[in-house]
């Protein structure tokens, strides 16, 4: 967006208006953090088809979209913006991750409360309360060993992301069992469930990868794998949103 000129003594370069100048910023913004646009377009689309499923265990789920797009706009600003960093010191201005680890955990939480909404099976709704005890557990002892203000708490992002896979399975394993009245993709939590399953499958890895092996994470670009996969995820979300049918949500 910048460029380093050799300007000679005696010539000036005209200033671009201020307009142009914003709308490179603009565009140079979507286009290297596509995604966030994404997140918004997405919540777009939740809140448009919302009649679809306002009266079942997802209703919140719009709340939650907008959390994400404001944590990762917020962690955009606080990265490249002085004005919003957390930290005076020089080495930490940049840092961040404070608000993703809160992220991580409330995202859990809310995750794991709609399959307990959503299963049917008592034993099963009771795995889901262990899951949960679990999982805080894990981000309660990773405190222990790891800076939340300074480091993702990623022993516990995937621990969390497993345990969320085993409760996805089992919802899925419900669902084969039951005599589906309308035929699974006009379901709204299939998709939600799947576009999850996806990228929880691959996430907490490549963070894992990231931390103890950043060589490995800058030599194959895997920045750009975690971007297809939340692309995957979000697009499964959207595709759901258009397609769901209030009475086949089960």
């Amino acid at each position: 967006m910048f460029l380093l000129l050799k300007l000679d003594s005696n010539n000036t370069k005209p200033k671009r208006p201020p307009h142009l100048v914003i709308m490179d910023g603009f565009y140079t913004f979507i286009i290297e953090q596509f995604y966030i646009p994404l997140y918004f377009v997405v919540w777009l689309v939740a809140v448009i088809r919302y009649r679809s499923y306002f009266d079942t265990p997802l209703k919140y789920f719009p709340i939650y979209l907008m959390y994400t797009f404001l944590t990762e706009l917020l962690g955009y600003f606080i990265k490249y913006h002085d004005q919003f960093q957390f930290f005076s010191e020089e080495e930490y201005s940049w840092h961040n991750v404070i608000i993703y680890n809160i992220y991580s955990v409330v995202t859990a939480l809310f995750l794991y409360y709609i399959y307990w909404r959503v299963l049917t099976i008592e034993k099963h709704k009771n795995w889901i309360k262990y899951v949960t005890a679990t999982s805080l557990l894990g981000y309660m002892v990773s405190l222990f060993f790891q800076d939340p203000f300074h480091m993702n708490l990623y022993y516990a992002d995937l621990l969390a992301s497993l345990l969320l896979l085993f409760v996805i399975t089992i919802y899925f394993r419900e669902q084969r069992l039951a005599q589906a009245a309308y035929p699974r993709r006009y379901n709204l939590m299939f998709w939600i469930s799947f576009g999850l399953a996806g990228f929880h499958a691959v996430f907490p890895f490549l963070f894992l990868i990231a931390y103890e092996a950043p060589h490995i994470w800058a030599e194959f670009q895997l920045r750009n794998v975690l971007k297809v996969f939340i692309v995957f995820m979000y697009g499964s979300f959207f595709v759901g949103f258009l397609l769901s049918k209030r009475k086949a949500f089960n």
